[in-house]
């Protein structure tokens, strides 16, 4: 690897490694801009991609970031957003889960949706976009329902999971799932001009608390079903989601651990609750 990183540090821009070298990197070497990225975060070269994380994210927490799995449980509403943000952040490998295809009611709010895409498999369509996005950037793509059964094969290896989902049954048997793998779930969930986020650790029964203990039908879609969802709630609350995974990936900041942060658009107010 000396030649390349050799030719890594020739092509740099000041102390950045743009995009076009990294490109000539990888056809040069015969490897792949994942392999050429790593050996530069390695070097503690930093892609210039990500030039303008680095007042609050170092070369170390990129690498950090890049040698992370996360998985993405939802590539809907919620899950779109979080797909291309922790993509852009630079997540290296990302684990996306959804049996669904496109449909037209998608249009309005789903980021990954487009006319062009109905009636195609939405994580198809979520690894097409991060091969866009951030090339260097691996997608495994399921286009399977989560549940327990297959659960823990699934997530193995995941350093977060992330809740885009819009079941109330298969959250919590991500949870249960979760929490028997020791893996930190961030969890999100939104309706109307409405929106919830708490971090479940290892451990912990924070959706439980918060689902089993309002009473709702195991099986029931919650609130949303009968308030639809707009194009900005989801936006915002996986925006939040995704950094809560940053925070976790980093050992950076305080989660919101044992906490309920409350979304109100219509009112623009945030309130936390204690679990």
């Amino acid at each position: 690897m000396t030649e390349l990183l050799e030719f890594i540090r020739s092509r740099c821009t000041g102390d950045l490694f743009p995009w076009t070298a990294q490109v000539a990197a990888a056809e040069r070497f015969g490897l792949s801009l994942a392999q050429v990225e790593a050996q530069a975060l390695a070097a503690d070269i930093l892609p210039a991609r990500y030039q303008r994380n680095r007042q609050i994210i170092s070369c170390d927490d990129q690498r950090t970031l890049f040698g992370s799995r996360v998985a993405v449980i939802g590539c809907g509403g919620l899950g779109g957003y979080i797909i291309e943000e922790l993509a852009r952040l630079g997540v290296g490998e990302l684990l996306v889960v959804d049996p669904d295809v496109f449909e037209e009611h998608n249009l309005n709010r789903q980021l990954l949706a487009t006319p062009l895409d109905l009636g195609r498999r939405k994580v198809d369509v979520a690894a097409e976009r991060v091969a866009r996005v951030n090339p260097a950037v691996s997608v495994t793509a399921v286009p399977e329902a989560f549940g327990a059964a297959k659960g823990g094969l699934l997530l193995k290896g995941a350093r977060v999971a992330v809740d885009g989902l819009d079941s109330i049954n298969v959250r919590l048997e991500l949870a249960a799932v979760c929490r028997d793998l020791g893996i930190p779930l961030v969890h999100g969930a939104i309706a109307g001009w409405y929106g919830q986020l708490t971090t479940q650790q290892p451990g912990d029964l924070l959706l439980e608390k918060i689902y089993r203990g309002q009473g709702h039908a195991i099986a029931s879609k919650g609130v949303e079903k009968e308030l639809g969802n707009p194009s900005f709630t989801p936006a915002v609350v996986a925006s939040l989601e995704v950094a809560e995974v940053c925070k976790l990936l980093l050992d950076r900041g305080t989660p919101l651990t044992g906490r309920c942060l409350n979304v109100d658009l219509l009112d623009m107010e945030f309130c936390e609750i204690s679990l």
